[in-house]
């Protein structure tokens, strides 16, 4: 295993909290941790697929946040790809545009010890999110636009769910190890609990997949997905 640095991803974390200057955080890289050419195309024939079949849905879905109140449709942000190296990341908006104003709190993300270890990002009754925020999120309609991150090849469509930069100083050791592959539109985390896992429990499955993941397990893991998604399991 070798490594690599994050020193962009690390720019992006310090400035945003007022630091002087990045410190690279090494990242190890698996030997292996591509996708063959094969897997790459068939991720890219899903994605434009599933992009294609619901585009009634998505141009519904835009009117309704619309007229649900003020505010873009779309929701971008900067996320932690393959080395830590930061992307756009976009997905439906589900909270008020003007939420980090709103509820500042919420946006700190400072941990001592004790918290991380029960930290968990979902929030029942969540006072960011709106309306129609809420049905979107329990049906996980809100991830459709994830697709074309998998068209752009900074996210699979199995892995861990991609991190924002904030988060990176909480990495450490061996968990550094979920950056050395490509974050998913789904993954373990996904289908064994999703919203209801904690920092850590998410983190553990994560490098589960790190340890597991093949061609044969990410279809395993879109099926079980599937099957989650129908029951609304876990999302919130």
């Amino acid at each position: 295993m070798r490594g690599t640095t994050v020193t962009d991803a690390a720019a992006y974390t310090n400035s945003a909290e007022g630091r002087d200057g990045p410190t690279a955080t090494p990242i190890p890289v698996l030997a292996g941790a591509d996708p063959s050419l094969a897997h790459r195309l068939f991720e890219i024939a899903f994605a434009a697929v599933v992009l294609v079949l619901t585009t009634p849905v998505m141009l519904l879905i835009a009117l309704i946040i619309r007229l649900d109140g003020p505010g873009p449709v779309l929701f971008f942000q900067q996320r932690l790809g393959k080395n830590g190296k930061p992307f756009t990341f976009v997905k439906f908006r589900t909270l008020h545009a003007d939420a980090r104003q709103r509820f500042p709190e919420l946006y700190a993300y400072q941990y001592s010890h004790e918290e991380l270890a029960d930290l968990k990002f979902k929030i029942d009754n969540d006072p960011r999110v709106t309306r129609c925020g809420v049905w979107l999120r329990k049906s996980s309609l809100d991830e459709l636009p994830n697709f074309w991150n998998v068209l752009t090849g900074d996210m699979a469509l199995v892995g861990p769910r991609p991190e924002i930069p904030e988060m990176l100083r909480y990495y450490h050791g061996e968990m550094l190890m979920k950056f050395s592959v490509r974050p998913g539109v789904t993954g373990p985390a996904q289908i064994s609990g999703r919203g209801r896992l904690k920092f850590t429990d998410t983190v553990a499955y994560d490098l589960e997949y790190v340890r597991r993941h093949s061609f044969r397990y990410d279809l395993k893991v879109l099926v079980k997905t599937l099957q989650k998604v129908l029951m609304h399991d876990g999302a919130f």
